[in-house]
């Protein structure tokens, strides 16, 4: 291994130690996210409706029922954004 190949593989180590050093502090659990509905773009939901079945169906942007996951506190700050709590909420949708 010359000099160059060890200095090349000395930073690509450093900047792996770093990544995963910053990723707990980006990592969330399930119970620090709420389910947001109505900012959705079309094609982008996480999950199904009453009327679509599975994630990224809607055909449709900022449908009222489309949903995501942001962080717990976000959805009411964003404009049209509102808590997701319907039953028909679900993988496979209303059913």
């Amino acid at each position: 291994m010359t000099t160059i190949d060890r200095a090349i593989s000395a930073a690509i180590g450093a900047a792996l130690v770093a990544g995963l050093a910053a990723a707990p502090a980006f990592a969330q659990s399930k119970g620090d996210l709420e389910k947001c509905a109505g900012i959705v773009k079309a094609g982008k939901n996480d999950c199904g409706t009453s009327v679509s079945s599975c994630a990224g169906s809607i055909k449709t942007d900022r449908h009222a029922e489309a949903w995501i996951l942001v962080p717990k506190g976000t959805c009411e700050r964003i404009a049209g954004g509102r808590l997701q709590t319907s039953p028909d909420a679900k993988h496979g949708g209303k059913g």
